[in-house]
């Protein structure tokens, strides 16, 4: 059930008010944006700043999927329940446990509406008016090459930029319908704590969510079809999340099917194979987290020449550009990483070359991401399998977390910091960090892959003492030692042997 209250109610304000009526269109718009969620908004915004003529199209809410059901609530409640996580292990911190810890689903959830709506305010309708941009709700629908019809009204534009995002790619499974799921657009709404949670794939949405349930008190269970959970990460980053969820008692079936579901006396059955091996599992509430599908449906996107596929989105070029010249794409809609950052920085690249005349590539885009799992996944540039693919030399300096001084303070020793350069180089071509910060420290490493700084350069950047992230400094050092060749000592002591000669006389 939706919960109502003070909060929603200030949310609801922001990003889709009541009482809002769609202004009366201009003749003709700079820039048309269909979709609110990150892209369009950052589409929006940059483009009235530079005195363009914007008009944002939104069929439901302001600020998309990531402030109203994605990464605002998801790490809100994944802050909470590490919390909670850590009141249980204070013993290991030389602190007795607090007695009889009572989990507080409700509370938990309230907190994560307050800050949910707190934070709408960013991505209300008020500060895209006193912007300047031209609001309007209502599905907008493609009429000609250069026309969008929404609310009864038709908006003409120079250039329009496709922002509509992507939605959950639920499975289909015989009776799942007919149970009841959840997704990342229902979840959140939740007001009572499942006893028993079944999560549906093990990508990055599926182990954020099980790990937060689990630690709030749900009995957690991810099946995953594939032989391996996150599946895109380097296989030591995921076996160590993997020693992380059997400690925490999440069970993990890889290489398993759901077959069925049925419900019986209010219990959810589901029924799993693996290989010959069936079995089945009671659960209160099933949860599914499979991939996201770009949201096409109903922009009539024939009508203008735009080309797609249900799979892989909007057809654009290196530079966004779609099949039709006049309009562009940016974020999930057409995007390979279906990430909030990726999506700003595509709206911001939209933006450049739909109204400027920019030639700004998507591929050139160093894109990191990170699984907000405890510890953290991060990664950024390419793994080694994929240079040992394109035939690309690589030698990798790890370092691992036990090693790391704050680390061990912290007792957060899972990890480590692994970074790929060209052999022969220091160019970094990639890392993987697995630690409890990672999403903070893999930053370093992209600014260095960003401004074409070589991990020799990294060797002299002073850290504090002591951080985590002097682990990304440690191997900077590794890196240096290797330099240290077995001629290139020999004259270090011939030098310093006739320095000291000379100091000497």
């Amino acid at each position: 059930m939706q919960p109502n209250g003070t909060s929603e109610r200030e949310r609801l304000g922001h990003v889709r008010p009541a009482v809002w009526r769609n202004p009366l269109p201009e003749p003709r718009y700079g820039l048309v944006v269909v979709g609110a969620g990150p892209a369009g908004l950052v589409a929006a915004h940059g483009a009235a700043a530079l005195g363009v003529k914007v008009a944002l199209v939104e069929r439901n809410l302001l600020g998309g999927d990531c402030l109203n059901t994605g990464c605002v609530p998801s790490k809100t409640l994944i802050r909470t329940s590490r919390l909670y996580a850590g009141m249980r292990e204070a013993p290991h911190f030389g602190v007795p446990s607090p007695d009889g810890i009572r989990v507080d689903f409700p509370e938990a959830m309230r907190r994560l509406r307050d800050i949910r709506a707190r934070m709408s305010g960013a991505d209300s309708v008020q500060r895209l008016v006193e912007a300047g941009v031209h609001v309007f709700f209502g599905q907008g629908s493609f009429t000609s090459h250069d026309t969008l019809a929404v609310g009864g009204v038709t908006l003409r534009f120079n250039r329009a930029i496709i922002a509509t995002g992507a939605r959950p790619d639920s499975p289909s499974i015989p009776g799942l319908a007919e149970a009841g799921f959840l997704t990342n657009e229902n979840v959140f709404a939740l007001t009572e704590l499942p006893r028993r949670l079944l999560v549906i794939g093990g990508g990055p949405l599926g182990c954020e969510l099980a790990q937060a349930f689990s630690r709030l008190g749900s009995r957690t269970t991810i099946v995953q079809d594939w032989p391996l959970f996150l599946p895109r990460e380097e296989r030591d980053a995921a076996q160590i999340l993997s020693t992380a969820f059997a400690r925490e008692g999440i069970e993990v079936r890889l290489n398993t099917q759901v077959e069925r579901v049925q419900v019986e006396g209010g219990e959810k059955r589901v029924d799993l194979v693996s290989d010959d091996f069936r079995s089945t599992v009671v659960v209160d509430a099933i949860l599914t987290g499979t991939g996201r599908l770009p949201q096409l449906a109903g922009l009539d996107l024939e009508a203008a020449g735009v080309e797609s596929d249900p799979v892989a989105g909007v057809k654009v070029n290196d530079f966004l550009r779609t099949t039709n010249r006049r309009i562009y794409a940016a974020g999930d809609v057409c995007a390979e990483y279906k990430f909030t950052h990726v999506a700003d920085e595509t709206a911001r690249i939209a933006v450049r070359n739909a109204l400027f005349l920019g030639r700004k590539r998507a591929s050139s885009l160093i894109v990191p991401w990170c699984t907000y799992t405890d510890p953290e996944i991060a990664h950024v540039g390419l793994y080694v399998r994929q240079a040992r693919e394109r035939g690309i030399p690589v030698r990798t300096f790890t370092i691992p977390m036990n090693d790391v001084d704050r680390a061990i303070m912290d007792g957060e020793e899972a990890g480590f910091v692994k970074i790929h350069l060209l052999d022969g180089t220091d160019r970094i071509l990639g890392a993987t960090i697995v630690a409890r910060h990672a999403g903070e420290m893999i930053n370093e490493i992209t600014l260095a892959m960003e401004a074409r700084i070589g991990l020799s350069k990294l060797a002299h950047v002073i850290h504090p003492y002591p951080t985590q992230a002097g682990a990304i400094r440690m191997a900077a050092d590794a890196y240096e030692r290797t330099r240290l060749t077995a001629p290139v000592r020999s004259l270090l002591r011939r030098w310093l042997s006739v320095v000291t000669r000379v100091e000497a006389i």
